[in-house]
């Protein structure tokens, strides 16, 4: 019960959610991704998420991690990738995404994000996840501790699909 309220409540934490956006509305429930749609304004926005099933690092606290993939059509933006770390990113730092043979290290950190650094980049993050069976996460907070995170992409293309057929990809 706990994933699933991060993950709807997941566009609220990030940048995504403005004045006139509904409430989001749950597509479906894929083995460990969940899928939702809401209305902002007249645009309908879909996006997925996920919690990690493991996090490692030698912190004391931290917040909630998950990963967001966003689909607005109505601005033609499609495959977007965020990641949320829990705690705020050191400045420049690097976070690098493994899935099987697959590394993705072009990435850009502001504060506790992560995002790719173009379409392309976010494009090839979700052809890697459709193919992979898990996703190592690796980053560093502004304190210097380094975090590895890992999740399950059990569930990811069937959420995928979910999405896109609601925001007509």
């Amino acid at each position: 019960m706990k994933k699933l309220f991060i993950l709807s409540a997941a566009f609220l934490l990030g940048a995504v959610f403005s004045a006139r956006a509904d409430t989001p509305k749950l597509l479906g429930e894929y083995n460990d991704w969940s899928a939702f749609y809401y209305q902002d304004g007249k645009n309908v926005v879909c996006y997925m998420a996920s919690s990690p099933q493991k996090d490692e690092g030698k912190y004391t606290k931290r917040g909630d991690i998950y990963v967001v993939i966003t689909h607005r059509p109505a601005e033609k933006s499609f495959d977007v990738v965020n990641f949320v770390a829990g705690y705020t990113y050191k400045r420049d730092a690097r976070v690098v995404v493994k899935i099987g043979k697959t590394t993705i290290d072009k990435m850009f950190v502001d504060k506790d994000k992560a995002w790719a650094v173009s379409e392309k980049v976010d494009k090839e993050l979700v052809e890697a996840m459709k193919k992979g069976e898990r996703m190592i996460v690796t980053g560093e907070s502004s304190r210097g501790t380094a975090t590895k995170d890992t999740y399950s992409l059990s569930g990811f293309t069937a959420a995928y699909r979910a999405i896109s057929a609601k925001c007509k990809k």
